[in-house]
């Protein structure tokens, strides 16, 4: 296994699918099959599982894909530390809670690829020069840049088939409470949380149901997902900082990266209609 293995399987893992992969990675589709090969055999595992149209991820490839993840962005680290007469743009970044980690991590690999030689520092909470932020949660006067649309699941308890066998966890403080009030109702309420992902953490000890993002769901992977009657909201994820950062090279890089990323994608959505 080396390097290449790691980078080829991250590839598959985000496009899920091969032809995707093998066109972000420059090579021929049979010669990515064989290098996933050559990493299944390695660990004696199976990553892939192919379908009709793209692949689906076993669960060995979830547990795999932080570690290769970490693995490919020290390697690149490395290389950067060395390279010579480079001069490193420091980033401050906040990132809020209740965002999953594997969106922070893709979100740090975003932001090496828009500023290269990235000298950043990672911080919890509203802090640093921008932060990684829901939308809801940003100040009128900030400018935000969404990466990610996040639709809300039903989050049953294991074991648990319906919302109406079990009371509801809400999180009364938080933003999206209000807007999920109509989807509680009349019904029970088994237990209060301060976050989402601590309303998570209940639901995962059998507590009750809760309206939660589905991003959040990857990593209580016990928790069951059901279907409501009802509409459910998506919140948006994404950079968010005050105009004045834009005087920081690495935060007006990145901002300039991630909008062309988003009107890239706009155009695709476009030409796909």
């Amino acid at each position: 296994m080396d390097i290449r293995h790691f980078s080829a399987f991250i590839a598959v893992f985000e496009e899920r699918n091969i032809t995707a992969a093998a066109q972000r990675l420059h090579i021929s589709q049979p010669t990515l099959s064989v290098t996933i090969r050559q990493l299944e055999e390695a660990l004696g595992v199976e990553l892939f599982l192919r379908q009709a149209r793209g692949v689906d991820v076993s669960e060995a490839a979830r547990n795999l894909y932080p570690r290769a993840r970490a693995l490919v962005t020290e390697t690149a680290s490395i290389g950067d530390m060395f390279r010579p007469g480079a001069s490193r743009q420091t980033l401050h970044l906040g990132v809020e809670g209740d965002i999953s980690a594997a969106q922070v991590e893709q979100f740090i690999v975003l932001a090496r690829q828009a500023v290269p030689n990235l000298l950043l520092h990672l911080e919890a909470g509203c802090t640093g020069d921008a932060r990684l932020a829901v939308e809801e949660l940003s100040c009128e006067d900030e400018l935000f840049v969404p990466v990610w649309e996040d639709p809300y699941a039903l989050a049953l308890p294991p074991g648990a088939e319906r919302a109406e066998d079990c009371g509801w966890i809400t999180c009364p403080g938080h933003p999206s409470h209000q807007r999920l009030m109509t989807i509680y109702g009349s019904s029970p309420v088994a237990a209060q949380a301060s976050s989402l992902e601590l309303a998570l953490r209940l639901v995962n000890a059998g507590v009750g149901a809760a309206i939660l993002p589905g991003s959040l769901l990857a990593s209580a992977p016990t928790v069951g997902t059901g279907s409501l009657n009802l509409p459910l909201p998506t919140r948006r994820i994404g950079l968010c900082h005050s105009a004045q950062a834009l005087e920081n090279p690495a935060v007006n890089a990145l901002y300039a990266f991630l909008r062309e990323a988003s009107a890239n994608h706009a155009a695709e959505l476009t030409d796909r209609a």
